[in-house]
């Protein structure tokens, strides 16, 4: 499925609304993230950037839910 920069968009705030309102203590964390820390004084935002962290925000929820689960 080709992925545009509309449609990553939407899903990165879908997911961040989730992890802020279903997980407010991981929500705390999303500001520490190395994507919103960049090392470069003017970073490129591009589909490519946008994908990395999407994927970056998925793994970190798929890990709060495995090593904080409720069994």
């Amino acid at each position: 499925m080709m992925e545009n920069l509309g449609t990553v968009l939407s899903e990165i705030t879908r997911l961040t609304y989730t992890i802020e309102s279903d997980y407010p203590e991981l929500y705390r964390f999303l500001d520490e993230t190395p994507m919103t820390i960049p090392s470069d004084a003017h970073p490129t935002i591009d589909l490519h950037t946008l994908k990395d962290y999407l994927e970056g925000l998925q793994q970190m929820l798929k890990h709060y839910l495995e090593t904080h689960s409720l069994s």
